[in-house]
């Protein structure tokens, strides 16, 4: 790197819901001298957030309601003056040199927008988001990651490195979207200004799913949002046949035989097409 700073270019922020074992882990590989900024969507464990926040030396912002995935990283990015930010989910872990080699990439692509590091599942399997409900088919590539970097058409929002005059420039995350497609939604916008790369070198490992729970309520909660995010973006990037095509598919599994006998597909499927519904009223 040059003289430049890392902690004068990088702000990390992060949003946590009963989420403060994993988020332990994240700030302890965290680079000691970056600003990070926990945004808290009103967690049942606060007082260990807040604990963990002072350890650290982290600033929280503390929403004295859930506002969602999206209108958090907005809070959080609000507080942040370097010229990049990064969006890392609490359940994920960085690498000793993964900041360093986001801000080299940075500039060996001054034109690019945003980044993807290589996000390695807890197994060493990648995770790497090759398709979207939000991009036609013939847009969507190759799964596992790509052999090298390049330019990619839809960005993971669990490592979101992102120049902030850019994120500021296309409005940050969309607040209509709780949670599911506002990474897409914003990838899609940021797009516009420039290539999405993917970074081969810079590594991140993700625990998927930790950062919430699993419980048959938290399933529930989160297949409503889904459907609810699925219409209403695709309705925003002007999709044809937004409704009916997602509508079929959802009315297909939600009837199947097995729904029947598992009570958690029960609590998925049918909620799923409550906020499709939903969404569908408010457009």
């Amino acid at each position: 790197m040059s003289d430049e700073k890392k902690e004068d270019s990088v702000t990390i922020v992060t949003v946590s819901y009963n989420s403060a074992e994993i988020l332990r882990r994240m700030l302890t590989s965290a680079p000691k001298d970056l600003e990070v900024v926990v945004v808290d969507n009103f967690s049942d464990d606060l007082n260990d957030i807040r604990e963990l926040c002072l350890r650290f030396g982290a600033s929280l912002v503390e929403n004295s309601v859930n506002r969602g995935f999206g209108s958090a990283c907005n809070s959080g990015a609000n507080l942040a003056t370097t010229e990049f930010i990064f969006f890392l989910n609490p359940d994920c872990v960085l690498k000793n040199d993964t900041v360093d080699k986001l801000i080299l990439a940075a500039r060996r692509n001054p034109t690019s927008p945003a980044f993807n590091p290589r996000i390695m599942l807890d197994n060493g399997e990648p995770s790497f988001n090759y398709k979207s409900a939000l991009l036609p088919r013939s847009k969507w590539m190759r799964p596992g990651w790509p052999d090298t970097d390049q330019e990619v058409n839809i960005l993971s929002g669990c490592a979101i490195f992102v120049r902030r005059s850019d994120f500021i420039a296309v409005g940050g995350f969309d607040p209509n979207i709780f949670l599911y497609h506002e990474d897409d939604d914003l990838s899609l916008r940021l797009a516009e200004r420039g290539p999405l790369m993917f970074i081969s070198d810079a590594v991140v490992r993700h625990s998927v799913g930790s950062s919430s729970g699993d419980g048959i309520d938290v399933a529930a909660f989160k297949a409503w949002h889904l459907g609810y995010s699925r219409i209403y973006a695709r309705h925003k990037h002007g999709l044809p046949l937004f409704f009916t095509t997602t509508f079929i598919g959802a009315l297909f599994k939600a009837l199947l035989p097995d729904v029947i006998f598992s009570r958690r597909k029960r609590a998925k499927r049918w909620p799923y097409l409550q906020g499709m519904f939903n969404a569908l009223k408010r457009l």
